[in-house]
């Protein structure tokens, strides 16, 4: 993982061989943001351990880290889950509220495929061939996203500094939440457990209109990348070509087919959008943003307390470990714990390394965050938001 050097130093903490690299990394962006270090000492050597025992399971197993069949099965049910209702949809008549359902599954459906499909391919985790993780991971687009802000935002700032203010952009929602006692409280915040749960479902929607033009300007005036530092003019390129491609296939098709008003169109638009960004926000903020999980602050020096590794626990959390639905559906995401020590072993495998991450963490006196249900998440995450929520010298 190579970032310009002049703002950004990315090293590595492990190699097993092409398959894992952490994002844990010393980045530090001139004028721009603070130096942040991860301790480097691990006296109980709780990593090394780890990641011997995990080594030992895939050799012992003769398993490759990265997907098998069941992982390819399920990205033909995640597309054909978002495609198959569109193209009824143009293609069948019926009538107008059977429409609108059929963008809900759609919506399911993209939540799945960016879960399932995207996400493994751009950890590079869906296939040992590149060529096929490329073409996978480039599904990104008919999301309504884009690559090279995705790797950008998701795997070298989330995944290297979760949780940390200012760096991890996934814990910034403005003003309008308050998702770390870091942030400054206003107001408003008093009521965040109530309105919160209304604006997830605008994630993906905001990709698709402003998200990616901001975070593309962003990034490139800042030379972050994750790998090589690309052209700048084929980046913009790439995201204005995306962007009419995207529009075309989803407004302005339905538009040319179908025999209805305009405004009924932006509205299928909108509930597909709305139904993806509300699983898709809930699902992170499950893992993040909930009781048990820290938002750790450096010092002045910029130094973190713990290794990456032992930050990975401290920051993320596992829900609803043993309901195959959640694990089939969510694609390993409710194991976060294990995603972000692993993030390049595909999500099929999270199950059966649960055991060992969770023994190993026990063994060495380290946490190991989890909610045993979905139900029981959600209810942490939005008595979370009531606590953040509180004016903090009444809190």
């Amino acid at each position: 993982m190579i970032v310009n050097k002049q703002l950004v130093t990315i090293t590595d903490v492990y190699h097993i061989k092409q398959i894992q690299k952490a994002y844990f990394c010393n980045l530090f962006l001139k004028q721009l943001m603070k130096a942040i270090n991860f301790s480097r000492v691990d006296k109980a050597k709780f990593f090394r351990t780890l990641n011997k025992r995990v080594n030992s399971y895939f050799k012992e197993n003769n398993i490759k880290r990265t997907g098998n069949w069941k992982l390819y099965t399920k990205a033909i049910v995640m597309f054909s889950l978002f495609l198959v209702p569109f193209i009824l949809i143009l293609t069948v008549s019926m009538p107008q509220w059977l429409m609108a359902l059929l963008m809900v599954v759609t919506g399911i459906g993209m939540a799945g495929v960016g879960m399932n499909v995207m996400h493994d391919s751009n950890h590079e985790s869906f296939s040992s061939k590149k060529w096929v993780n490329k073409l996978m991971g480039s599904s990104i687009y008919i999301l309504a996203g884009n690559v090279y802000n995705w790797k950008v935002q998701h795997n070298v700032l989330h995944h290297t500094f979760t949780n940390v203010k200012d760096h991890d952009e996934d814990i910034d929602a403005g003003r309008i939440i308050r998702f770390s006692q870091h942030d400054k409280w206003f107001p408003v915040h008093k009521f965040q457990k109530y309105y919160s749960i209304f604006l997830y479902g605008l994630l993906t929607i905001n990709w698709a209109i402003t998200t990616d033009i901001k975070q593309m300007r962003n990034y490139l005036k800042r030379k972050l990348s994750y790998g090589k530092f690309p052209n700048p003019k084929v980046e913009w390129t790439k995201l204005i070509i995306s962007k009419i491609v995207y529009y075309a296939l989803w407004i302005v098709l339905p538009l040319l087919v179908l025999d209805i008003a305009w405004w009924k169109v932006l509205i299928g638009f909108f509930v597909m959008h709305y139904t993806a960004g509300m699983i898709l926000s809930l699902v992170f903020q499950l893992a993040h943003i909930v009781p048990k999980t820290t938002m750790p602050v450096p010092d002045k020096e910029g130094n973190l307390e713990h290794t990456w590794a032992v930050h990975q626990l401290y920051t993320t959390s596992n829900f609803a470990p043993s309901n195959w639905i959640v694990n089939f559906y969510t694609g390993g995401l409710n194991h976060q714990v294990e995603h972000h020590i692993f993030p390049h072993i595909s999500h099929v495998q999270y199950q059966k390394l649960a055991k060992i991450v969770k023994d190993t963490a026990k063994e060495f006196n380290l946490p190991y965050n989890e909610y045993e249900t979905t139900r029981r998440a959600i209810i942490e995450h939005f008595k979370h938001l009531g606590s953040l929520g509180k004016q903090p010298e009444l809190a």
